[in-house]
């Protein structure tokens, strides 16, 4: 994967990164997002590059599609990999903003369990920092210039 392969913003942090760091966490974000589908059952067949989005080195976006012919969203980077259907998301910064309401419910869904161990009430901790901060990403329109 080079540079020019997925839109990316460096307007951000991604700018204290040097273009060989920017690629090679991109390449790890992607192998992230593939390694997460394959886990699911789900095999990957190509990566829509125009409308996959990444902010090294906080978090990446991707529109895949699999053998099935379906098409997923899959965000890796520092932060929980998870994945929706297209049908979740019609652009990556509303994949944002539908994994930030995802991950808020699911932390919610852990919480009222009351029988959540530590490692759960942990991660429930987790979902919610990050799902404000995608929440936060997702409504700056800076770094949707070009989305």
């Amino acid at each position: 994967m080079t540079e020019s392969t997925v839109q990316q913003d460096t307007s951000s942090t991604s700018n204290a990164l040097s273009e060989e760091q920017i690629v090679a966490w991109s390449r790890e974000a992607y192998q992230k997002a593939s390694a997460h589908l394959a886990d699911k059952g789900i095999i990957t067949e190509s990566v829509s590059m125009e409308q996959s989005r990444y902010l090294a080195p906080m978090l990446a976006v991707w529109k895949i599609k699999a053998t099935d012919k379906n098409w997923y969203w899959v965000i890796s980077g520092d932060l929980p990999t998870d994945v929706m259907t297209e049908e979740g998301a019609d652009s990556a910064r509303s994949a944002v903003k539908a994994f930030s309401y995802q991950w808020q419910m699911k932390a919610e869904n852990i919480q009222l369990a009351g029988n959540a161990d530590k490692t759960q009430q942990d991660f429930a901790q987790l979902l919610i920092s990050r799902a404000n901060g995608l929440y936060q990403l997702s409504e700056r329109d800076e770094l949707w210039l070009n989305a």
